[in-house]
C-alpha cells in the first residue's frame, strides 16, 4: 500500500502544473487523500479496501473531487467570447436538460472536432461531473490535450480520471502507455515513475476478474527491464487473485522458472531457503549411498556431491519452487470456479445510460449476495465498486451498497451516499431519504436538513420529501418549523389533489401533537370550503370532532355530518355519513326523536339509492319481482327455524307472524356488516394509498 501511495505521489508531483491536485499520504499511510492546491471545498472522504493481507485504496475520494470540479465549473464564464460560434447552442442544450446524455455527446463531438481547448475543457469537466464512468471520453480528453501540445495537462487529466474512476483497467493502461510514450526512458526517474504507476494500477484495479491484460503488461515491462526477481514477485501476487486467465498465468510462471537460474529470479532469502532444503535432502541421500558402498573409497580427489550435482540441485530448487506455487494455484482455482458462472453472465461491465436487461441485473444481485455470504469484506467492496460502474443508474444497488457499508464504516457509508446522491442519482428520492435518515441517526440533523432541502429544490412537489422535512423538525422539537412547512405545502398545493392531503396532515399535526383542536378544525373547514366534494376531508373532520368529548361536542359532530350529507358527495359516501349519524344518535343521542328522525332519513336515502341503482340497470320490474321472491323465501326460512338455529343466529323462536317484524327491525339496526365494511375506512384509513399524491417522475 505504501508503494501505491508513493507511486501516485511521485506521478502527481512530477507535473509542473500549479493547479494539479496533489496526492499525499496523511497519518494513515494506507489511505490516499487528495488536497486541492487552491482551496478545500469539501471534507476529506477516505475509502480503504483490503485484498487479502494487502491494503488496497481505490484512490477516489470522489466526494471531495466532485465538489472541487463543481466549484471550478461554477466559476466558468458562460459568455466566453472566444468560444466557437456554434458552441453556445450545444452548451445551452446540456444546461437546459443535464440528464440528456445525447445532448452531451453532441457537445463533446463538436468541441473535439473544433479543437478549441478552453471550450473543450469546460465541456469535458462539466460532463464528467455527471458521468465520471465514461472511460472512453476520458481517453478522448487526454488525447485531445496531447494533440494540442499540452502534454503536462494531458497527464493531469489522466490522474484526475484515475482518481475518479480507479477501477478502470482501460484508463490505467492508457495512462501507462502515455507515460512510456512521453517520458525519456534513458532517465532512471522515468523507469521508477512507470513502475510506480504499475504498482498503483495493480493495487487499485488488479483484483478485477478481467485484469489479466494489466498484469501481463506489468510482467512484460519488468522483463524488458531485465528485473526477473520483480517478475517472480508479480507472479506471486497474481497467482493468488481469481482472474479469467488464471491458468495461463501459472503456465507462464512455470516457463519463467524453467528459463532462468533460480538465484536470478528469487529473492536471496527464498533462494537460500529452498537451496537449504534441497541440499539437506541431497546430503542425506549421498550419505546413504556411501554406507551402501556406492561411492568407492578410491574415488578421484576433489569430486564431491555438491560440485558434481550442481545442475541437479538447481532443477530440484525449480521443482520445489513450482510445487509450492502449485498449492497456491489450486486454491485459487477453487475460488475461480466459484465465481466463473457469475463472471460469464456479465455482458456489460462498463457504464452506459441504456438500461441493463433483467438477466444481468439478477446476476449482479446474486453475485453480490454470494460474496456477502462468504463474508470477505475486501472482495465484497471491490465487487460493489465494479457493480456500481455497470449499475450506476439503478437506485436499489446503491441502497444495497450503503446498507452493507453501514456495518463497516460510518465515513465509508457517507462516501457512498455522497457519490450516489450528488453525482449519479441527483433526482432519485429514495436514496436521498435514506441518506437523510443516516445523517439524522448519527446526530447530524443539520446535514439531514441540507440533503432534504437540496432534493426538494431539484425535484419540487414530492410529498414524501416535504413530510420528511416536517417530521425531522418535529423530532427535533421544532414544532413551529414543522407546522410552517406543512402550511406552506397547503398553500402551494391549492388546486391540486395534494391540497387535501397536506391539509389532513397539518390538521393531524395540530390536533395530535400540538393539542389544538380549534386550529385543526379550521384547517379542515378551510380545505372543505375549497373542495366540498372531497370525502376524505369530511371524514377526517368527523374523526376530529369525535376526538373531543362527544357530550359537549354534539353540535359540531352533527354539523359536520349534515354538511357532508348536504354536499355533492357520491351516494355511497353519503350513505356512510348517514349511517354514522344514525349510530351517533343510537350511542350518544339525548332524545329518542332525534334517533327516529335519523333513522327515517337513513331509510329514505337507502330507498333512493336502491331505486336509482335499479333505474340504471334498466330492469326495475324484474328487480322488484326478485326482491319479492327473496323476501318470501326469507320468511319461509324464518318460519321453519328450530329454536337452536334461532339461538345461534340471534333470532328468537316466536310465531311466524312476529318473525317478519323482528327481522325487519333487526335488518334496520344490523350494524355488524357495516362495521366490517366501513369502520376501518373512516378517520385515517389503514390502506391509505399515498402514491396517488406523488407526482410521477
Amino acid at each position: 500500500m505504501a508503494a501505491a501511495a508513493e507511486a501516485l505521489e511521485r506521478n502527481t508531483n512530477s507535473s509542473n502544473s500549479p493547479n494539479r491536485s496533489e496526492i499525499t499520504r496523511e497519518t494513515n499511510p494506507d489511505v490516499l487523500v487528495s488536497k486541492s492546491s487552491s482551496k478545500d471545498r469539501a471534507p476529506t472522504i477516505e475509502n480503504t479496501i483490503h485484498e487479502g493481507s494487502t491494503s488496497m485504496t481505490l484512490v477516489k475520494e470522489k466526494a471531495h473531487l466532485y465538489a472541487n470540479m463543481m466549484a471550478d465549473y461554477g466559476e466558468l464564464d458562460d459568455t466566453d467570447q472566444d468560444s466557437p460560434p456554434e458552441f453556445e447552442k450545444f452548451w445551452k442544450a446540456t444546461q437546459e436538460n443535464p440528464l440528456d446524455f445525447n445532448a452531451w455527446i453532441d457537445l463533446l463531438q463538436f468541441i473535439e472536432h473544433e479543437g478549441h481547448m478552453p471550450s473543450a475543457r469546460k465541456a469535458f469537466n462539466a460532463f464528467f461531473i455527471r458521468y465520471p464512468y465514461c472511460y472512453g471520453y476520458w481517453k478522448k480528453y487526454v488525447d485531445l490535450e496531447r494533440r494540442s501540445g499540452f502534454c503536462s495537462k494531458a497527464e493531469e487529466v489522466c490522474l484526475q480520471a484515475l482518481q475518479m474512476f480507479p477501477l478502470s483497467l482501460d484508463l490505467w493502461i492508457h495512462y501507462i502507455t502515455f507515460l512510456r510514450e512521453t517520458l525519456n526512458m534513458n532517465l532512471k526517474e522515468s523507469t521508477e515513475k512507470i513502475r510506480s504507476a504499475f504498482e498503483s494500477a495493480t493495487l487499485a484495479a488488479g483484483t478485477d476478474f478481467r485484469s489479466d491484460r494489466l498484469w501481463e503488461m506489468y510482467v512484460n515491462w519488468e522483463k524488458e527491464q531485465g528485473n526477473m526477481k520483480a517478475v517472480t514477485a508479480i507472479y506471486d501476487r497474481l497467482l493468488r487473485i481469481p482472474t479469467q486467465l488464471y491458468s495461463n498465468h501459472f503456465e507462464r510462471f512455470k516457463e519463467h522458472v524453467a528459463s532462468h537460474p533460480p538465484r536470478k529470479i528469487l529473492s536471496t532469502e527464498e533462494f537460500l531457503r529452498l537451496r537449504t532444503q534441497v541440499v539437506s535432502t541431497h546430503t542425506t541421500s549421498k550419505t546413504e549411498e556411501v554406507q551402501d558402498g556406492s561411492l568407492p573409497e578410491d574415488a578421484p580427489p576433489g569430486i564431491d556431491s555438491t560440485t558434481k550435482d550442481f545442475a541437479e540441485q538447481e532443477q530440484k530448487v525449480r521443482e520445489l519452487l513450482i510445487a509450492e506455487r502449485q498449492v497456491v494455484f489450486q486454491n485459487n482455482e477453487i475460488e475461480v470456479s466459484k465465481r466463473w458462472n457469475f463472471e460469464e453472465a456479465i455482458k456489460r461491465p462498463y457504464f452506459h445510460v441504456k438500461p441493463l436487461d433483467r438477466a444481468q441485473l439478477r446476476n449482479w444481485q446474486s453475485y453480490l449476495d454470494f460474496e456477502i455470504a462468504i463474508d470477505s469484506h475486501e472482495r465484497v467492496i471491490v465487487l460493489f465498486e465494479r457493480c456500481m460502474i455497470a449499475c450506476t443508474l439503478y437506485e436499489d444497488f446503491w441502497c444495497k451498497y450503503t446498507k452493507y457499508m453501514e456495518k463497516l464504516s460510518e465515513e465509508g457509508t457517507r462516501n457512498v451516499f455522497q457519490r450516489a446522491c450528488e453525482v449519479h442519482l441527483p433526482r432519485r428520492p429514495n436514496i436521498h431519504l435514506l441518506w437523510a435518515t443516516f445523517e439524522e441517526q448519527h446526530g447530524n440533523r443539520q446535514e439531514a436538513r441540507r440533503i432534504l432541502e437540496n432534493l426538494e429544490q431539484l425535484v419540487p412537489g414530492l410529498a414524501m420529501v416535504r413530510l420528511r422535512r416536517a417530521s425531522l423538525e418535529r423530532r427535533a422539537g421544532n414544532m413551529e418549523a414543522a407546522e410552517s412547512l406543512l402550511r406552506e405545502a397547503v398553500q402551494y398545493s391549492q388546486g391540486t389533489p395534494l391540497h387535501a392531503f397536506y391539509s389532513i396532515k397539518l390538521a393531524r399535526q395540530l390536533l395530535r401533537v400540538q393539542k389544538n383542536l380549534g386550529r385543526a378544525r379550521k384547517v379542515l373547514l378551510d380545505a372543505i370550503e375549497k373542495e366540498p366534494e372531497n370525502g376524505k376531508l369530511h371524514m377526517n373532520l368527523l374523526e376530529l370532532e369525535f376526538s373531543a368529548d362527544v357530550r359537549q361536542n354534539e353540535g359540531n359532530i352533527l354539523q359536520c355530518i349534515n354538511g357532508a350529507l348536504s354536499s355533492n358527495l357520491p351516494p355511497e359516501m353519503r350513505k356512510i355519513f348517514s349511517q354514522r349519524r344514525l349510530e351517533f344518535h343510537e350511542d350518544f343521542g339525548t332524545t329518542i326523536q332525534s334517533l327516529l328522525t335519523a333513522y327515517e332519513e337513513h331509510q329514505k336515502l337507502l330507498e333512493l339509492s336502491s331505486r336509482k341503482r335499479a333505474a340504471e340497470n334498466g330492469d326495475s320490474a324484474e328487480s322488484e319481482e326478485k326482491k319479492a321472491k327473496t323476501e318470501d323465501g326469507l320468511a319461509v326460512t324464518h318460519s321453519v327455524m328450530s329454536p337452536s338455529v334461532c339461538a345461534t343466529t340471534g333470532i328468537s323462536s316466536m310465531p311466524n307472524s312476529m318473525t317478519g317484524d323482528v327481522m325487519n327491525n333487526q335488518n334496520s339496526y344490523n350494524y355488524s356488516a357495516w362495521y366490517q365494511q366501513h369502520y376501518g375506512s373512516y378517520g385515517y384509513p389503514s390502506t391509505w394509498n399515498y402514491n396517488q399524491y406523488y407526482p410521477s417522475s
